[in-house]
Parts: C-alpha cells; sequence; structure tokens
C-alpha cells in the first residue's frame, strides 16, 4: 500500500510506476482498498470493475503518460467492454456492451487501468446523482449534499480521495457542477474536441461533452492530450492545438482581458458566498496582472432556455425511443422526470425542433461576439454551494417545475454548451458553511490552451489541492 497516495495527482502516480518506484499493482490495490473503504458511505462507483483491472494488470499495459493509474468511467453514454452500459436507467439495465468506446480505448491507450464505473443521474437529466437503478450518491464534504450532477459519482469519488482523476460528460454542465460542489478542477472542451464514437457523430445537438474531473490542472491537461481528436466521419471537429495541453500548464498566460459578473442572465438570485467568491476571484486575477471589467455578453436568454429544453427533449425520446421502438417506455423502466421528457420531445414537431436549433445558433452568435472584446468570462459556476439531497429528485412528473428549478441553480454553465466553447470550473473558494464554491471561466472556441495557462497560475497562486474533504 503507498502511505501517502493522497500526495499525488495521477501524472505523480505515473512518475512512480515509471522510476519503479512502485509497482502498478501496489497502486491498484491502494485504490482499491480505498474504495473498500470509502464507497460504502458515498455510493460513487456503482460498477466494480476489479477482476477486470488485476487482469488488465496481468496482461501487461501500454507505455502512455499515466501507465499504472487507476481511473474510472461514468455510467452515461460511453461504454466499457463486457460491462452495462446503463444510463443510470432500469430500461437499459442489461446493455452490455460489446466493444469499448473511442475514449475508453485513448485512456487504455494512456496506460490508465480502468476499474470501474461511476454514477449518474437517469440519462443525464438531473443536477444531482440520484436515480432509482443505482441510489444516492453523497457528497464526501457533507454526506446529506448532494455532490452535483449528473458526473456526481466520479466526483465524489475523486472528491473522497479514491482515485485522483476520473471521466466525466457534461450536456449542461455535468462536468463543472459536480466539480463545483465536490471543490475539483473541471474544465469542460469544446464541441467535439473529444469524439463521442463510434456510437455517435454528436450528442445532444452538440451540446454533449465529455472529459474529466480532477485534482490538479495538468492531470485534466495530460489527460485531453491522450484523448482528444476526432475519429473518421465526425461530422466537425475544431482547430487542431498548436502544442500540447501539457505544456501549456507550464507557460504564462499573458495579460488576458478578463471580464467578470454575478449577476446571472435570468435574474436567478445568486448565494452570497458565490458572488464574494467571483468578486476575490477578479481581484486575483487583477493581482496576477489581467485586466479586470464587469460586463456581460448581450443575448435573449428566454430564446436560449426554449432551445436549450427542446434539444433535451427530443433527443432523450430519441435516446428512449432506440429501446421502446419509438414510443413511451412502460411504467417503471424509466423515472417519471425522464418520462415526461420523453412524452414532450414525442410531441414536438420536426419543424419546431428546427427553429428551435436556428434560435441557439443565432444566439450563440450573439454571445461569441462578447469574446471578440473579452478574452474571459468569469462567473460563479453555480447559484448555490452544493445543494441537499432530494433537491432535485426526479420522482416528480412536473416538468416544467423541475426545471425551472434546475436552471436556476446553473444559470451560467448551460449556456457555454449551447455555444459549444470550453470552460472551466475552478475550486478557489469556500462558503461560510465549509462547502466548495467553483468559479466559473469561458473562453472563445476551440481556446483551451488559454484556459489551462490561466488555471494552472490560479493554482499556483491560489492552491486547492490539500483542500480536502475529511475521511
Amino acid at each position: 500500500m503507498i502511505a501517502d497516495y493522497e500526495e499525488y495527482d495521477g501524472m505523480g502516480l505515473a512518475e512512480l510506476v515509471r522510476k519503479r518506484e512502485v509497482k502498478p499493482e501496489e497502486v491498484l490495490e491502494t485504490t482499491l482498498a480505498r474504495a473498500a473503504e470509502r464507497n460504502p458511505a458515498l455510493n460513487a462507483i456503482v460498477t466494480p470493475l476489479y477482476d477486470e483491472a488485476r487482469r488488465a494488470l496481468a496482461a501487461g499495459l501500454p507505455e502512455g503518460p499515466f501507465t499504472g493509474v487507476p481511473y474510472v468511467i461514468k455510467e452515461l453514454v460511453v461504454s466499457v467492454k463486457g460491462a452495462a452500459t446503463t444510463s443510470a436507467s432500469r430500461l437499459l439495465e442489461k446493455n452490455i456492451a460489446a466493444a469499448d468506446s473511442e475514449i475508453v480505448a485513448r485512456c487504455r491507450r494512456a496506460g490508465l487501468v480502468i476499474f470501474g464505473k461511476t454514477n449518474s443521474s437517469e440519462f443525464g437529466l438531473a443536477a444531482a446523482t440520484e436515480p432509482a437503478l443505482y441510489g444516492v450518491t453523497r457528497n464526501p464534504w457533507d454526506k446529506e449534499r448532494s455532490p452535483g450532477g449528473s458526473s456526481g459519482g466520479s466526483a465524489a469519488a475523486v472528491a473522497s480521495g479514491i482515485l485522483p482523476m476520473a471521466h466525466a460528460t457534461d450536456g449542461g454542465g455535468s462536468i463543472r457542477i459536480p466539480a463545483s460542489c465536490c471543490g475539483l478542477f473541471g474544465l469542460k472542451p469544446t464541441r467535439s474536441r473529444i469524439t463521442a464514437g463510434p456510437e455517435g457523430g454528436e450528442g445532444l445537438a452538440g451540446l454533449a461533452h465529455q472529459h474529466a474531473v480532477t485534482w490538479s490542472v495538468r492531470d485534466s491537461a495530460a489527460l485531453l492530450d491522450a484523448t482528444a481528436g476526432p475519429l473518421p466521419g465526425d461530422p466537425y471537429y475544431p482547430p487542431a492545438p498548436t502544442r500540447s495541453y501539457l505544456s501549456e500548464t507550464e507557460r504564462e498566460p499573458g495579460r488576458l482581458r478578463i471580464a467578470f459578473s454575478t449577476k446571472a442572465p435570468d435574474g436567478s438570485p445568486i448565494d452570497p458566498d458565490c458572488r464574494a467568491e467571483v468578486e476575490a476571484a477578479a481581484r486575483l486575477c487583477g493581482e496576477l496582472g489581467h485586466e479586470i471589467v464587469e460586463a456581460s455578453p448581450e443575448f435573449d436568454v428566454g430564446v436560449l432556455r426554449a432551445g436549450f429544453l427542446a434539444v433535451f427533449q427530443a433527443n432523450t425520446a430519441a435516446n428512449v425511443g432506440r429501446v421502446t421502438g419509438g414510443g413511451l417506455p412502460a411504467e417503471g423502466l424509466v423515472e417519471p422526470l425522464t418520462r415526461a421528457v420523453v412524452e414532450r420531445g414525442l410531441g414536438m414537431p420536426a419543424s419546431a425542433y428546427i427553429r428551435h436549433l436556428q434560435a441557439l445558433h443565432r444566439e450563440s452568435r450573439r454571445i461569441a461576439r462578447f469574446f471578440e472584446d473579452h478574452d474571459v468570462w468569469l462567473t460563479p459556476t453555480l447559484a448555490t454551494p452544493a445543494k441537499p439531497i432530494g433537491t432535485f429528485a426526479t420522482d416528480t412528473s412536473d416538468m416544467d417545475g423541475w426545471m425551472d428549478r434546475l436552471l436556476a441553480f446553473i444559470p451560467f454553465t448551460w449556456l457555454f454548451n449551447v455555444t459549444g466553447q470550453p470552460a472551466m470550473s475552478v475550486p478557489l473558494g469556500m462558503s461560510r458553511e465549509g462547502l466548495p464554491v467553483g468559479c466559473h471561466f469561458a473562453a472563445r472556441y476551440g481556446e483551451e490552451d488559454m484556459l489551462f495557462r490561466l488555471a494552472a497560475q490560479l493554482e499556483r497562486a491560489a492552491p486547492w489541492r490539500n483542500r480536502r474533504p475529511k475521511a
């Protein structure tokens, strides 16, 4: 067992293995021991693949940036060969994957040792992780609070110290929401930076992304280096980076024009602690030499909201329809909220869906113009710190009321799923109750490199890796 395990991020563990100071088997068994100790109270890892991980070690690992580092995959859309791909739904409980998704194959080629799958909300709809199939996942900082969603299982596993980084996906904030709730770094890449193949070309009309939640900025950068890139036949791909993302973390960002705001575009109230931490982050950025101004993009948030919901409704109906043959699922096979979303999607005319997409594109152009004069927009990640368990319970058919509560909690994150721009939650703050508070930074399309430079600068100036919940 590795006594000082939590002192290392993923790259640190890989360096120990590379220098032969520890064996990959020691790293895995240390991780599994921590999972056995901590996961029962959290319910973060819902599909153990421990024997499969041991067999992978016995067969020999490829040489890569993360050789010998344990890793977990979120239980939503992405497939691990031989394991169920359920999207946390009873409807897909017996859906066993015949092959790895491309991102999983790339993780394996990077030397990662996949030992489990983590909990998600059903079909990724909720900003909490409490599916009927797998049960409630709890926040290591306060077990009566949610770790957020839909990547709450991954975030809870990392925040609890089971492992230093974990796979996550993001259709409306599902990397950045749990990163904020659990005190982690979470970057949502530019649209299609990581392929959705071979299963699909784009998810949620391009709103869906995937990457990871991590303790360190450099782990996130090195992971993106290992997993980014298109597959033949992908519908689009952003401009390729000029340098590795890992190398960007070692470069200074230069003087950036950073706009900040603590006011939600839809007028939702923002918790005073979340406002205060953004103001503190703006001051810190000013002290680091950046130009700071209070400003926000102009756009029609009502039009964006309607289009965002239409995309989720239609795509959830299509995803469920692949199993049901196009109709509503039988009672009990999906949660009441999911059924209501599917029903709304099934009733949407194709022409209305296209009009919503066209409107999303128009408003995205308005937001993009803001970034001609500003390099970064800084806001709270969320309107409040982590919510109590049950706040986003999905045992309701009141979809409109539920969505009102959801979007009031995430007034900033989903905007950049719509525009496709990269955005990150940086764990710079804490609430007066002792809960993590993330600060949200969004950049121009394709500029993850700049965000990594800024994040690394912030990490050096205000380090967070030793700010951990009590085990």
